[in-house]
C-alpha cells in the first residue's frame, strides 16, 4: 500500500507538467533541492523511477505517466469536493478554472471583471490557448469550463451561445479598398491572406467562406495568433481575417481598417462549453448562468457599432456547421 503524501502528488504533478524541475520550484514557490527531495520520497514510496533523464531533458516513465494520471484525477476530486462545500456557503469562496480560445481574450477579461464585482472572493484560473489545446483539455478534464467557438458535433459537449463573433477582413489604413464601399468579394482573388494556423477555428470559418464563394486566395505566411496576423496586416505582408473583438484598439487608432467586402463579416458565435457528463461546482454554474442571462448590457458594449463602424450582415452566410 503507498504511503504518499498529497503534498507528494502535487509537487510531482508540477514537475510532471513542466518537465523540469526548476519551472516546478518556481510555480510553487520552493527551492529545486525541496522539489527534488518530495520527488524522490514519492518514488521511494512507489517503487519505481518516475523520471528518466536524457541529456538535459527528463521524461515521465511509464510508471510516472500511470501516478500523474491519478494525481490529477485525485486533485479534481479534490477540487470538486472544495466546489461543494463553497456552494453550502453560499459561494462565498470558490474557484473557477477556465480556458478561453486566444481570439476570445479580447472580451474574457471584461466579463470576468463584471462576473468578479458579483463574487469578488471567487478566485479564477485563466488559461489562454488555441482552438486544439482547449478541446483537449476539455477531453482530458483538465478544465470545467472553456470559451470559444462552436466545437465539433462529435464531441460529447454541451456548447451555448452567448455572444456575436464576427469575422472581418482587414487590410492596412492605406490600402487602395480601404475607402471603397460595397466592394465585391471577387475583387479579392488573388489576394494574399495571412492565416492561423491549422485547426484554429478563425482559419476553418475562413477556408470555408472562401471555398463557398468559390474565391481563390494566395496563402501567405501562418501566423498563431491575431496580434501577429495584425501586426503582419500593418506591415504591408497582405489581409487577414479576424474577429471584430480584436481589432477595436487598432481601429480607433487608425492603424488598421476593416474592408467592407459584400456578403462580409462571417458571423459566428462564442460558445460556453463543458463536458456534457461533467459535474460543474457552483462557482462554474455561477458564471456559467452569468454569461447567458445577466452579462446583456456588457455584450452589448461589444458590438461593431461601439467601434463606429456600419457593417452589413449577407443573411446568404450559411451556418458555420461542426467547426464554426
Amino acid at each position: 500500500m503507498f504511503h504518499v503524501t498529497f503534498r507528494q502528488l502535487t509537487v510531482f504533478s508540477s514537475v510532471a507538467r513542466n518537465l523540469s524541475f526548476t519551472r516546478a520550484a518556481e510555480e510553487l514557490h520552493l527551492s529545486q533541492p525541496a522539489v527534488s527531495m518530495q520527488v524522490r520520497q514519492l518514488e521511494d514510496h512507489i517503487g519505481l523511477p518516475l523520471f528518466e533523464q536524457l541529456g538535459k531533458k527528463i521524461f515521465l516513465t511509464e510508471a510516472g505517466h500511470e501516478i500523474y494520471h491519478y494525481a490529477r484525477n485525485i486533485a479534481e476530486q479534490l477540487l470538486e469536493a472544495e466546489a461543494v462545500i463553497a456552494d453550502l456557503k453560499g459561494l462565498k469562496r470558490g474557484k473557477l478554472k477556465i480556458a478561453v480560445a486566444s481570439t476570445a481574450n479580447y472580451v474574457a477579461p471584461k466579463l470576468l471583471a463584471t462576473f468578479s464585482q458579483h463574487y469578488p472572493t471567487i478566485t479564477v484560473s485563466l488559461d489562454v490557448t488555441n482552438r486544439r489545446a482547449l478541446l483537449a483539455e476539455l477531453e482530458n478534464n483538465d478544465i470545467e469550463l472553456a470559451i470559444m467557438g462552436k466545437p465539433p458535433k462529435e464531441l460529447d459537449l454541451v456548447a451555448e451561445s452567448f455572444m456575436e463573433n464576427p469575422l472581418v477582413i482587414i487590410a492596412p489604413a492605406n490600402h487602395r479598398l480601404a475607402k471603397v464601399r460595397n466592394i465585391p468579394l471577387q475583387s479579392l482573388r488573388n489576394k494574399v491572406f495571412l492565416i492561423r494556423e491549422p485547426g484554429s477555428g478563425t482559419r476553418i470559418a475562413m477556408e470555408r467562406f472562401f471555398a463557398e464563394h468559390a474565391l481563390h486566395i494566395v496563402n501567405g505566411m501562418e501566423m498563431n495568433s491575431s496580434e501577429a496576423i495584425k501586426q503582419a496586416v500593418q506591415a504591408g505582408l497582405g489581409l487577414g481575417v479576424v474577429s471584430l473583438h480584436t481589432v477595436e484598439l487598432e481601429l480607433e487608432a487608425g492603424r488598421l481598417v476593416v474592408l467592407d467586402v459584400e456578403h462580409m463579416p462571417i458571423q459566428r458565435h462564442w460558445y460556453i462549453v463543458h463536458r456534457r457528463e461533467k459535474r460543474l461546482s457552483g462557482t462554474a454554474m455561477a458564471f456559467k448562468r452569468f454569461l447567458l442571462e445577466d452579462s446583456a448590457a456588457l455584450i452589448q458594449s461589444f458590438t461593431p457599432r461601439k467601434l463606429g463602424l456600419s457593417l452589413h450582415n449577407d443573411s446568404t452566410n450559411k451556418p458555420l456547421g461542426p467547426n464554426g
